[in-house]
């Protein structure tokens, strides 16, 4: 049998280019002090034996990785890719790595991640918190692992966050429907627990509110997943309803894109039978049998920010950091989804 292959070390590149240790260590990390010809020996050296530095072993020399982690909500969702990707450019740049993770929604799921994430030292962490109490992020807090919220608001000093002003969108999708005439909304949420999905309620109550409609003119439909299938659920929901509601406010896109296509399965037509508006503004949104109205959330901006504080927060001007709570605005963007006939 086989045995398994050795990994090739900065000794086996020393020997084969005929050189010292230091030297080859010198052409990986400082190549303008070694001389032309003996920095075009290593290299060759180093290629045609495939060494790769041990980033391990230059963590512990180094003192700090060069590895943030990233853990969301749920990856099956486009707004969580795009954050991703503003993240990741972000420490791109920096010449950073980004660990990607899933919670899934799952406290303990969340639990076990920051859990592997001290184990591996990692700079810091960029968090959509799933336990609505924060007790996972206040044991994780221990460590003394820097980590900034994305998509939430820090509730205290603690911590930097990005997120988007949930409440005020929230009120623009609301507002949107009120202005198009309808006076009775169904606002399909996703798990009650996250203050994101309260927060856009909020918001869909105050417009109501302003327009001087009471409390119960918003009918609230909540599933326990933020994804299509669940849309679809509530879609069947809605068209047990009577009477049938004329509008509904998704609290993000994949369930929006779910209730159309139950809706549309039954033959009742969007937006002439039913106005529909979502949240996020992900790519599917405009691409949809109906194209679909929608609160844009700048998802690569908030990640790429979230990245920037972290790296301000670990990197060479640590001490001068100062906690910061950065809310963007969020966009209504209408589409045919909602631009039935106007109501009287």
């Amino acid at each position: 049998m086989r045995g398994v292959a050795r990994m090739v070390g900065i000794k086996d590149v020393a020997q084969r280019a005929g050189v010292s240790v230091g030297t080859v260590s010198n052409v990986i990390n400082r190549p303008d002090a070694v001389a032309d010809a003996t920095r075009e020996r290593v290299q060759a050296a180093i290629e045609e034996l495939g060494y790769v530095r041990s980033e391990s072993a230059r963590q512990l020399r180094a003192g700090q990785s060069r590895i943030i982690a990233l853990l969301v909500l749920d990856m099956a969702n486009p707004f969580f890719v795009d954050l991703a990707t503003g993240a990741e450019r972000a420490a791109r740049d920096a010449g950073l790595g980004v660990m990607l993770c899933n919670s899934a929604q799952d406290p303990d799921e969340e639990a076990e991640y920051l859990s592997l994430f001290a184990e591996q030292r990692v700079r810091g962490v960029l968090v959509t918190p799933a336990d609505p109490e924060g007790g996972t992020l206040r044991a994780f807090a221990r460590h003394g692992i820097p980590y900034v919220f994305v998509d939430r608001t820090a509730a205290g000093g603690d911590a930097c966050s990005v997120s988007v002003d949930d409440v005020e969108g929230g009120a623009l999708a609301a507002r949107h429907l009120l202005d198009r005439g309808h006076r009775s909304i169904v606002y399909v949420g996703g798990p009650a627990h996250l203050p994101q999905i309260q927060d856009r309620c909020t918001g869909a109550l105050a417009a109501l509110a302003d327009a001087g409609l009471p409390g119960d003119a918003l009918v609230r439909v909540d599933t326990e997943r933020l994804d299509v299938a669940s849309g679809r659920d509530a879609g069947a929901r809605l068209l047990g309803m009577s009477p049938r509601p004329t509008a509904v406010f998704c609290a993000n896109d994949l369930l929006a894109l779910g209730v159309l296509q139950t809706l549309f399965a039954a033959g009742v037509s969007v937006p002439g039978d039913i106005a529909l508006v979502g949240y996020d503004d992900i790519e599917f949104a405009a691409a949809a049998a109906v194209p679909l109205t929608s609160v844009r959330q700048p998802a690569r901006r908030m990640g790429r920010l979230a990245a920037e504080l972290l790296m301000e927060e670990t990197g060479d001007t640590a001490e001068r950091h100062a906690h910061q709570r950065i809310v963007l605005r969020p966009e209504l963007v209408v589409r045919a989804s909602s631009m039935g006939p106007r109501r009287g």
